[in-house]
């Protein structure tokens, strides 16, 4: 059995550049397609956050509009996040936890982590551990990406010299909910994954369907997503 630490973030509000507060959250598809076939396929998902505070979907992730007025697909949104209340609402803190019995960081997006998790000390030092182990891999989805910024600074970088895929400028002002976080310029969106050694990122929102597919052959090789066996 293969294991899975899912870091989510526990923010509420995502401050503006303006400094006024826009509510936010995790985004409940890229919590829900990759824990629901991460778990499907045998692993051991433990999720954290900082502090071990309750972990709040978006709730415009599970808004028709959104979902492209695919009322269907927000109904079994939903319906998974309810199986996993009592999870959400008490998280381990990601201070207690010790990289030693994980496999693998996965990171879903939603704004919340540019607000808590690009931050977190914690966050920060377990993505360090996990890229510096060639036996562990890294995954992270859409805006989950922010949570790597806390491993380290612009001298001690984890992740320097990696190249990696996130949201860009455009990609931003397009969704209307650019904020006071610097983004490096690119093309629009493509659907783009990248995936080097042991680390996946997905690029585009409601990407966990498409990073958990590229996490699941590196979990476990032939074997499947968590069969015997990490892929080398």
């Amino acid at each position: 059995m293969r294991n899975i630490l899912m870091i989510l973030s526990a923010a509420k509000a995502w401050t503006q550049k303006d400094g006024s507060q826009r509510p936010t959250g995790f985004w409940a598809e890229e919590f829900v397609a990759p824990h629901q076939a991460l778990t499907a396929a045998g692993c051991a998902i433990t999720v954290a956050t900082p502090g071990g505070k309750p972990a709040v979907v978006d709730a415009l992730s599970l808004s028709i509009e959104v979902n492209h007025g695919d009322a269907a697909k927000v109904a079994e949104l939903t319906a998974y996040l309810d199986t996993q209340a009592d999870t959400l609402r008490a998280p381990r803190p990601l201070a207690k936890i010790e990289l030693g019995g994980f496999d693998a960081v996965f990171v879903p997006g939603g704004h919340g982590p540019m607000q808590d998790l690009a931050v977190d000390a914690d966050t920060g030092r377990l993505l360090a551990a996990a890229i510096a182990d060639p036996g562990k891999l890294v995954a992270a989805v859409c805006h989950g990406q922010a949570a790597l910024l806390a491993a380290g600074d612009a001298t001690a970088w984890a992740f320097r010299g990696r190249r990696l895929t996130g949201f860009s400028n455009v990609e931003e002002t397009q969704t209307g909910l650019a904020a006071n976080a610097l983004a490096a310029g690119g093309p629009a969106a493509r659907g783009q994954r990248r995936v080097r050694g042991r680390r996946a990122m997905e690029r585009i929102r409601g990407g966990g369907r498409q990073s958990r597919h590229r996490a699941e052959p590196g979990l476990g090789g032939r074997h499947g997503a968590c069969g015997t066996g990490l892929a080398g």
